[in-house]
């Protein structure tokens, strides 16, 4: 009997993985004010409000909203698939 190996993949690059996804898959993540400002330096955010970004696949932000249900709507209306990120 002859020992064989199959062929493994190999690794994604971080480009590749961030890649996957793309244009179709979303996650939403609860952001400080001060987080979301380095994402969108020009809008004037008041401190200490709840604030829930849209995230596409590649990580790249895609709405603001302050509330998780507005951010809900927004994936569904730029027709992509909620994801959980752990």
């Amino acid at each position: 009997m002859e020992n064989t190996v199959a062929a493994q993949p190999a690794p994604l690059s971080d480009v590749e993985l961030a890649s996957l996804g793309d244009g179709e898959l979303a996650y939403i993540r609860e952001m400080s004010t001060e987080e979301a400002r380095s994402f969108f330096p020009q809008l004037k955010i008041p401190e200490g409000i709840e604030i829930f970004a849209v995230h596409g696949a590649d990580g790249t932000p895609l709405a603001l909203t302050d509330t998780r249900f507005a951010a809900i709507a927004s994936v569904k209306e730029q027709n992509l698939e909620l994801v959980s990120v752990h």
